[in-house]
């Protein structure tokens, strides 16, 4: 059975197994790679300044959020802006949209995505200055740690772990047999057989669907 792509991307509802949580991953980065060239060809042809690197990730999705690096961007790096602002949205939507199929086939709430993603990337971007903040003291290692441990757990959850079996909240199992087989047709499997006298005709199953 021929794969619902438009399913797989970008929609939330349903399940996906391990393998296809993979797949998503292996395609996000063929795309963020075939776009970042397609849009720097783009600025090349129209004389636009092209970035010496460009970054992809999780980070500059947060870094909305944070004024500073705002105000650190250079105006030379425009292109780089918009290839960035074309791509992040797009692979920010693919993934969140597999990994909460993939925590569904896991029976659990898209929600852990909080816990598993935005979590980590928020102290990714602002941890620095919180532990800036608590200084060296035994408190500032808790952020630190707690991220690392949602990042390894969230990992093993999506990309480790078997599905539950069989059918869940969310959905079928995606690892169950399809049938294949043509629904039952009554009418082809019965026939009238007359009789030479009364009473009058019967009907039976016909020879070979008993």
């Amino acid at each position: 059975m021929p794969m619902d792509y438009a399913w797989y991307l970008f929609r939330f509802e349903g399940r996906i197994n391990r393998a296809r949580c993979w797949l998503a991953g292996l395609i996000l980065i063929s795309w963020m790679i075939f776009l970042g060239l397609v849009m720097m060809g783009i600025a090349h042809l129209f004389g636009a300044t092209i970035p010496g690197k460009l970054n992809f990730g999780p980070n500059e999705i947060f870094n909305i959020l944070d004024p500073r690096a705002w105000r650190s961007l250079p105006s030379a790096n425009l292109t780089g802006l918009l290839i960035q602002m074309v791509v992040t949205p797009l692979a920010l939507w693919v993934y969140l949209a597999t990994s909460i199929k993939r925590l569904h086939d896991r029976n659990k709430h898209g929600w852990w995505i909080i816990l598993f993603f935005v979590l980590p990337c928020l102290y990714s971007q602002f941890g620095a200055r919180l532990e800036d903040w608590l200084g060296d003291s035994y408190f500032a290692m808790l952020p630190s740690a707690n991220a690392f441990v949602l990042s390894v757990w969230g990992f093993v959850e999506m990309y480790c772990r078997k599905g539950t079996a069989g059918t869940n909240r969310f959905g079928t199992d995606p690892l169950a047999p399809i049938d294949t087989r043509p629904p039952w047709d009554q009418q082809s499997e019965i026939e009238m057989v007359p009789l030479k006298a009364s009473p009058p005709p019967v009907w039976r199953v016909k020879p070979g669907y008993e």
